[in-house]
C-alpha cells in the first residue's frame, strides 16, 4: 500500500471513493488530497480544507474491504506532515482521533465550526455526539 499527496489523475478517484463512502462535500476536489492506494486503485482519502481561520481534516475514509491495515492513519500522518499549521476537525468517534494525537478542544472552537454544524452536511448527525478536536503542529 502507497500513501501520497493525491497526484491529478488521483483526484477523481478520491472523489469517487469519498462519494461511495457518503463522505463527498461541494469542492472536494479543490481541497487539498491525500490518497492511500493499492494495485493502482485509490483505497483511501483523506481532505485537508483551508477555512479563514483555521485548517480543517475533512473526509477521512477507507474501503470498506481494505480497512484494519493502518490508512487511515497513514493518510493522517501524511497529511500532518504537510499541514502548514494545526488541524482542526468534527467528529462522532473522537477515540480514534486521540489515538493519533488529536486533543478535544472545549472553549478555542473556530468560528468556521458552528456555521458548519448549519449546514446539509451536518444533518441527520446527532449534535451532542459531535466533538470538536485539534492536532498541533509541531
Amino acid at each position: 500500500m502507497y500513501v501520497r499527496k493525491a497526484l491529478p489523475q488521483d483526484i477523481p478517484l478520491a472523489v469517487d471513493l469519498a462519494r461511495r463512502l457518503d463522505l463527498a462535500y461541494d469542492g472536494m476536489e479543490a481541497d487539498e488530497l491525500w490518497v492511500a492506494g493499492e494495485s493502482g486503485q485509490v483505497v483511501g482519502v483523506v481532505a485537508l480544507k483551508t477555512h479563514a481561520d483555521c485548517r480543517e481534516l475533512c473526509a477521512l475514509g477507507v474501503d470498506p474491504g481494505h480497512r484494519g491495515r493502518g490508512a487511515a492513519k497513514a493518510l493522517l500522518e501524511a497529511l500532518m506532515a504537510e499541514a502548514p499549521a494545526d488541524v482542526h476537525l468534527a467528529t462522532v468517534i473522537p477515540g480514534f482521533f486521540e489515538d493519533c494525537g488529536f486533543r478535544v478542544v472545549k472553549d478555542d472552537i473556530p468560528a468556521t465550526f458552528p456555521a458548519k454544524r448549519r449546514t446539509a452536511w451536518c444533518e441527520g448527525c446527532p449534535r451532542e455526539r459531535c466533538t470538536v478536536m485539534v492536532r498541533e503542529k509541531r
